[in-house]
């Protein structure tokens, strides 16, 4: 390994990160733990290696060996890193991102933690690192999908939040009546399509029909997917999306936003902080949890989440499983997710959260008021070459929709080459 990373406990903790209460005896575990993370940006290069700092210095007896690779990188290297000599412990993604690792035999099998009381508190992505009835990972963050908009447009036209579709269409019609935009969007790059999807067939069919889909299951004509579409295209038909947004990257579509001549944005939490750069104060931006469109099924959400698994030829188990009890655990969670640190969601729903008002609403939403289940986004949730296929598709379907047919035929015939 290319690090040994010790500091000194006491650092550690005036920093805010503290022990698990479910932590084993200090002395109870020996040998070396491997680690190989893909945290290499700045913050969560910091993160993580204070993470490994801070576990060594709990087991005295432990040697903690951390190695950082680049995050790009890391999706080529993860599979030859998990054969031979594989390390103990890795950084990944979850839902159906480990499908290829699980299926080869490479992701060690962790159901009987998530059988333990404390991992109860994980329970919103259970969904999510659970493959074949077993659980091969655990989260350590993420961060919540919604509808950012501007309150102050809203309060000028006699709005509220919408908390149906009838709603949501019916504020559409009065902003385009007004001459604003119900939403702006950049589907230039053509995942921000797939986000747009991913609700629209949750709320339309339910999450165990939308991650089937991923899975291949289900036809792209079956009748439930074209019902999706056509609940899509009662807002294309409005005009409810700004003009030529294939033109745009997601960057580029904050000013219509930023302007008013559009008043939403559905995206992740990450757009927060560049919404806020665009000069939009905390008194104009506002977040609303994607409507219900089917009273018959529950919230799905998607919140991409960053995960921790065990390879399977792991040399010290119980180590390994110790870490994973220990960066899961409320104090870990509430210290690793902070502003100061990746300024992003804990997923132990016992964590705190920074006063940050879109942090605590996403919070709020994923802990609370996501019992359809977390999706983790549609290019991570499909199969990469479907995914790749699939956006394309979509974002033509935003610009002609008239192309319906051909579109869902032309994924259809992809879905049977890739899953048949």
């Amino acid at each position: 390994m290319h690090s040994i990373l010790k500091t000194s406990l006491a650092a550690l903790v005036a920093a805010g990160i503290t022990a698990s209460s479910a932590a084993a005896d200090a002395h109870g575990l020996s040998g070396e733990l491997n680690i190989i993370s893909d945290m290499s940006n700045p913050a969560p290069r910091a993160v993580m290696e204070g993470l490994a700092a801070d576990f060594d210095a709990l087991h005295p007896n432990l040697e903690v060996n951390l190695t950082i690779v680049d995050r790009e990188a890391w999706k080529t290297q993860i599979r030859n890193a998990l054969g031979a000599n594989p390390p103990d412990v890795v950084n990944w993604y979850a839902a159906n991102r480990m499908r290829p690792y699980v299926d080869a035999g490479l992701f060690a099998d962790i159901s009987d933690l998530w059988a333990e009381p404390e991992f109860e508190a994980l329970a919103s992505t259970k969904g999510a690192m659970t493959l074949d009835g077993a659980q091969w990972g655990v989260p350590y963050t993420y961060y919540q999908w919604g509808v950012y908009y501007r309150k102050d447009i809203f309060d000028q036209y006699g709005l509220s939040e919408p908390t149906n579709w009838e709603e949501e269409l019916a504020n559409c019609q009065t902003l385009l009546d007004n001459g604003v935009k119900c939403y702006t969007i950049g589907t230039k790059f053509l995942w921000t399509a797939g986000g747009w999807f991913d609700y629209i067939n949750s709320r339309t069919n339910g999450y165990d029909f939308h991650m089937a889909l991923a899975r291949g299951e289900v036809e792209w004509t079956d009748d439930r997917v074209r019902q999706t579409f056509a609940n899509w295209r009662q807002l294309i038909d409005m005009g409810a999306f700004i003009d030529d947004h294939q033109t745009y990257s997601w960057q580029e579509a904050l000013p219509f936003m930023v302007n008013g001549e559009a008043a939403a944005y559905l995206m992740g939490n990450f757009a927060v902080a560049a919404m806020r750069d665009g000069g939009l104060t905390d008194d104009q931006l506002d977040f609303y949890q994607f409507p219900m469109i089917n009273p018959d099924v529950d919230y799905a959400e998607d919140a991409p989440t960053d995960t921790f698994h065990i390879a399977s030829g792991a040399q010290n188990m119980d180590a390994a499983k110790e870490f994973l009890r220990y960066v899961t655990s409320a104090e870990v969670q509430t210290a690793i997710n902070g502003g100061d640190a990746l300024g992003q969601l804990p997923v132990n729903a016992n964590a705190s959260i920074d006063a940050d008002k879109f942090l605590e609403q996403g919070f709020d939403m994923l802990s609370n008021n996501a019992g359809g289940g977390i999706m983790q986004f549609f290019d991570r949730d499909f199969d990469a070459e479907m995914a790749s296929v699939g956006m394309e598709g979509l974002q033509e379907f935003m610009v002609f929709p008239d192309n319906l047919d051909d579109i869902l035929m032309r994924l259809e015939e992809t879905r049977q080459r890739i899953y048949n």
